[in-house]
């Protein structure tokens, strides 16, 4: 697609850089509206899917061959959106399920898991996505795809993808009225935990509390 096609007053659907951004685009504005808890019944479950829908697009981006840009230096998007209150709304929304465990490289030996936060990986994931858009509204199209691409592999893909499998197990755990251990309070931010006692710092994330929140009842 050409910078021109951009621009076009009907975009052809079909093309794969129109369909990259939409599918970006509805992620970016849907964890934004969940992020104001208006419904925190359906904070998890609407977050699941979403996510899942993105690395659809991650994966058709890293199923492409290499994207080229037109340009040898990537010209100035312009000052990055300030993502702190929608973090900060997020972990509000998602606590106490908001920190869990993750291992960083499935490929690295004997590599110990760390502590992540979803509200953090999704800010994270929202920046990189944010930045090839602002590329793809000012016309640079094959800027947006190639940064879409990049930083799939080096960043946002692995990324989402920790946060897909977090939030599947809290789901999973509710519908299958399987209840996590009390953690007896660990705290994950302590920077001396060791690889042995790493474990959720989540509270008491049972049936009980979460199901709650997600509108999810034992037995149904």
């Amino acid at each position: 697609m050409s910078d021109a096609t951009l621009h076009a007053t009907d975009p052809n659907p079909d093309d794969f850089v129109v369909q990259i951004a939409d599918q970006i685009e509805s992620f970016l504005v849907a964890v934004t509206e969940v992020a104001k808890g208006d419904e925190p019944a359906s904070a998890v479950p609407f977050l699941l899917l979403e996510v899942s829908q993105l690395l659809l697009a991650g994966g058709r981006l890293g199923a492409h061959e290499d994207i080229v840009p037109d340009e040898r230096y990537e010209p100035d998007p312009g000052p990055e959106q300030d993502v702190d209150e929608l973090r900060e709304n997020l972990a509000r929304l998602l606590d106490p399920i908001d920190v869990y465990s993750e291992v960083f490289d499935p490929y690295e030996p004997r590599t110990a898991p760390v502590p992540a936060r979803i509200s953090d990986d999704l800010t994270d994931v929202i920046t990189d996505l944010r930045h090839g858009m602002a590329h793809y509204r000012a016309g640079r199209t094959s800027e947006a795809l190639w940064w879409w691409q990049f930083s799939y592999f080096s960043n946002w893909g692995s990324t989402a993808s920790a946060a897909l499998r977090a939030l599947h197990s809290v789901l999973a755990h509710v519908r299958l009225n399987q209840p996590l251990e009390e953690l007896d309070g660990l705290d994950t931010d302590q920077s001396d935990l060791g690889d042995d006692t790493l474990e959720f710092e989540a509270g008491r994330v049972m049936a009980q509390e979460i199901g709650g929140p997600l509108g999810i009842h034992p037995g149904r």
